[in-house]
């Protein structure tokens, strides 16, 4: 892992995923990001197509993929639910089949707070969805992803992350009461702790993770909140007007996509992995800045994040490489 420290990133809470993407040629170059046919993910899609990477995007709603990504030139959509471990596996063996390095993986589909449910395993949805799923995803693509021989794996967190760590004596809530939003931080604090386990396990082979925080922006993954809920991240002015406002982490679909996409291209990172960051640049500890900015303790502390690995391998059966040699 590489210092949690900003590097004086030139872009910044306003910057657009186009924008960081000015004089980045990713021609030749294939990516895949999940969720890429809804909220960020269309503008990631977008923005990395634009560049020239051809972009694979998983769906698990192909109707609903092809009328948002049409016009987008340099898109391909494959069949995946996220939540459901075949369909995981089965899209797996057809990308590693046929034989293409991955050089970019962008983890950005999720769900959050929703009702209590559990996948077939009887995990708990958002940990199951959010975490497990993209755990097998990447088990399944590392021998793509090490043969592209510099590949960044990108973990879209939240700022929810905040909300508290990995219960790893209740991850399920089987004895706790469900809380909706804690399960929800769990979950968030999970995809920033994979970024820094898989990011150790994978620098020496050329496969680097980033996590992040893209912004509060209202997109579906908000269909489960009540309006007050909604009201209370004051996305609205009085009007009732979507408000814009990057200095205080209300941002545009483009300005949210931005902080992926610059984890996922920008030349500075080269060398540096495992962090956690946010307006396009790596967030310093949560200790050291002031309100909600930063990074809590708990989601880059390196032993948890190998426990949080060692059980995902348990839960799913995959390893990366030879992690269970």
């Amino acid at each position: 892992m590489s210092e949690q420290k900003p590097i004086g990133s030139r872009f910044s809470a306003s910057s657009t995923a186009r924008e960081v993407t000015e004089g980045i040629a990713l021609s030749g170059k294939t990516a895949i990001v999940t969720g890429g046919y809804s909220g960020l993910g269309v503008e990631t899609t977008r923005a990395l197509a634009g560049a020239g990477a051809r972009v694979i995007v998983p769906a698990r709603n192909r109707e609903k993929a092809e009328r948002t990504l049409a016009g987008i030139d340099n898109v391909v959509i494959e069949a995946m639910d996220l939540a459901d471990p075949a369909s995981v596996a089965a899209f797996v063996d057809r990308i590693v089949a046929a034989g293409m390095p991955i050089s970019i993986l962008v983890n950005s589909a999720g769900i959050m707070a929703t009702p209590l449910a559990r996948d077939e395993a009887g995990h708990e949805s958002q940990f199951a969805t959010n975490h497990l799923g993209h755990f097998r995803l990447v088990a399944g693509l590392w021998p793509v992803l090490v043969k592209a021989g510099n590949a960044r794996v990108i973990s879209v967190s939240s700022r929810g992350h905040q909300i508290g760590p990995v219960d790893f004596d209740d991850i399920d809530f089987r004895t706790r009461p469900y809380d909706k939003w804690q399960a929800y931080g769990q979950a968030k604090t999970a995809n920033a702790l994979f970024a820094l386990e898989l990011d150790r396990l994978g620098a020496a082979l050329g496969v680097r993770a980033f996590s992040l925080h893209p912004g509060v922006i209202l997109t579906d993954l908000a269909r489960h909140l009540s309006e007050d809920e909604i009201n209370s991240f004051d996305v609205y002015d009085e009007n009732g007007n979507r408000r814009v406002d990057p200095a205080r982490d209300l941002k545009t679909p483009e300005q949210g996509a931005a902080t992926s996409v610059w984890a996922a291209t920008r030349p500075e990172l080269d060398g540096i992995g495992g962090v956690y960051c946010e307006d396009c640049e790596v967030a310093l500890p949560q200790t050291e800045t002031d309100g909600t900015r930063g990074v809590a303790p708990w989601a880059m502390d390196p032993q948890a994040a190998e426990r949080l690995w060692l059980l995902s391998e348990q839960l799913t059966g995959l390893s990366v490489g030879d992690r269970r040699g």
